[in-house]
């Protein structure tokens, strides 16, 4: 089966992740902005077209949500580690990342529910993370001086990661707990042996 043309774009955006951790470690900041460009805006790209042109698959229902968070994660921790953003961040980005990842799982190999599908809150703390990692790369490998607007942005994604991590906790806790389905808590079941 020939690979569509979302998870072709999907499959390079995950391909990119080794480039972009070996130019940032490379200290090359500035193509390694360029790069990650390129990749964080083939997330809207790929989703768009899958959308539009009915191209959607159970591939790329993994794929996409799976290269999200090798690109960001990946890129966050090696900037931490070159000194380019607050390890504190570093670490809620990656924690909420794990545990959303741990309880996926969780429900597809003790529960046999199929994940969460992402929030708009989700999305929106993709987006703010994209656009936070571009500036930090702007800044640090092209000289852009972003003054204040970069620490709103650093907030913006703070706000965003807990609040998802919290809206996807909530609503996991409610997958996890509520009847299986075709089952009704509220209909009394009869002794065994009668109808």
């Amino acid at each position: 089966m020939p690979l569509s043309l979302p998870n072709a774009i999907t499959l390079a955006r995950l391909l990119s992740v080794p480039v972009c951790i070996w130019l940032l470690l490379g200290g090359r900041y500035g193509t390694a902005f360029w790069v990650f460009v390129a990749a964080g805006t083939s997330d809207a790209v790929d989703g768009f077209i899958a959308k539009r042109f009915a191209m959607t698959s159970p591939l790329g229902a993994v794929l996409d949500p799976l290269a999200d968070k090798a690109l960001l994660v990946s890129v966050y921790v090696v900037m931490g580690l070159e000194g380019l953003v607050a390890a504190w961040l570093v670490i809620l980005i990656a924690f909420r990342d794990v545990m959303i990842l741990g309880g996926a799982v969780v429900q597809r190999l003790f529960a046999n529910r199929l994940p969460l599908p992402p929030s708009l809150l989700s999305k929106t703390n993709t987006v703010a993370q994209i656009v936070l990692a571009a500036a930090l790369l702007g800044e640090h490998g092209l000289s852009v001086d972003l003054g204040v607007a970069l620490d709103v942005l650093v907030w913006a994604v703070a706000t965003t990661t807990s609040a998802s991590f919290i809206g996807y906790l909530v609503a996991w806790v409610a997958l996890m707990t509520a009847p299986p389905a075709g089952e009704r808590p509220d209909v009394a079941r009869p002794p065994a042996g009668q109808a």
